[in-house]
């Protein structure tokens, strides 16, 4: 199947009204409402990808067998929609998410959705529900979670034999409301989030379910994200519970922990190291350790630390802490690159500064 493909939509007989619609964008919160309309395509084994459709928002009739409750396999993605002045409607580096998407689905042992397919579904979406794309006041965008999921019912250790693809779609805003401050982070001393040769890599349910408890335990301590190390020798830094992070260095260069398959590959991440190897600075991709970033931090070698993610764009760190101890300041200013960057790519998503990577894909 290809995107010349057709379509079918079926309008939802019961849409949000104009009112309901613009109070839900006027504060929009994140994962909160939902768009009037879901994609859907479905696979077979025999058939392939088929049955591309659009249709209301509802919820999904599954048999109590079917594989995904029993034997996890699933995967995901994030991806927004930005408005731009002109009324226009703009996605950012989606072939990226569709093939991150495909390596996802490879290593969880899902049928691979093709590159074209999977930017037709939101091209699709967007041609039905566009008015729920808000205006880019206040960092306002349309965010995308196509993810697929086992539909085959039985029990059995196997991979399953049919599948769907789906798009869903909620208006966000800010991801900091009350402005952007540094958040502080609960370093994980007695879980980790992937080992060598297992499904790290993926954007999968599962990876994010291993983080919960973690995460629970940095609330309680009063940390926003949790940052894991390696499994294997819990010495080295890799990635947030959803972010990955950077390090900036007094003489100016940047570190980044290494993608060793155990780390997922952020398409946030990999435009910053590109739009700071742009500007001349060094990037290096390496092992991080956490004694390197108390080292550093406390001393201040490391300037400043960010994380970044989809939902997040980029957001600044202050302090990290673990049931041992606390390495860095409470409440730093945000630091110059961090911000800058910030700046820069929000500027490319949304078309107030030049797209010279082409990175930008036209939905509308």
């Amino acid at each position: 199947m290809t995107k010349s493909v057709e379509f079918k939509v079926i309008k939802s007989d019961h849409p949000a009204t104009r009112e309901q619609r613009e109070a839900i964008l006027e504060k929009p919160v994140f994962g909160a409402k939902f768009t009037d309309h879901q994609v859907i395509i479905e696979y077979s084994s025999e058939l392939g990808w088929h049955s591309p459709r659009v249709e209301a928002y509802g919820p999904i009739m599954m048999d109590p067998a079917s594989a995904v409750f029993h034997y996890g396999q699933e995967v995901f993605e994030g991806i927004k929609a930005y408005r731009h002045a002109n009324g226009s409607i703009y996605t950012f580096r989606a072939e990226q998410n569709a093939m991150r998407m495909q390596k996802s689905a490879h290593r969880l042992a899902l049928p691979e959705l093709p590159t074209e397919l999977f930017l037709e579904s939101l091209r699709q979406l967007v041609l039905v529900d566009h008015e729920w794309v808000p205006d880019p006041e206040g960092e306002r965008t349309l965010y995308f979670r196509p993810f697929e999921i086992a539909m085959e019912s039985f029990l059995g250790v196997r991979a399953a034999n049919f599948y769907e693809f789906r798009v869903i779609a909620s208006p966000v805003g800010s991801y900091f409301p009350s402005g952007l401050k540094p958040v502080q982070i609960w370093i994980s001393l007695d879980s980790a989030r992937a080992g060598k040769y297992g499904t790290g890599e993926a954007k999968t349910g599962g990876n994010y379910a291993a983080s919960l408890l973690a995460q629970t335990e940095g609330k309680a301590n009063g940390c926003s994200q949790v940052l894991f190390l390696d499994a294997e020798t819990h010495t080295y830094l890799e990635e947030l519970g959803g972010m990955n992070i950077f390090l900036v260095y007094k003489d100016g260069h940047v570190v980044t922990p290494e993608l060793d398959g155990t780390i997922l590959r952020g398409i946030t991440r990999d435009s910053i190291i590109q739009l700071i190897r742009d500007r001349g600075i060094k990037v290096e991709e390496r092992q991080v350790s956490l004694a390197e970033l108390r080292d550093g931090y406390n001393s201040g070698e490391i300037s400043e630390v960010f994380a970044c993610g989809t939902a997040a764009v980029i957001t600044p760190v202050g302090q990290f802490k673990s049931k041992n101890e606390v390495i860095g300041k409470e409440n730093p200013e945000p630091g110059e690159l961090t911000m800058s960057i910030r700046e820069e790519l929000l500027g490319i998503q949304f078309g107030r500064v030049a797209d010279r990577h082409n990175w930008l894909v036209k939905l509308m």
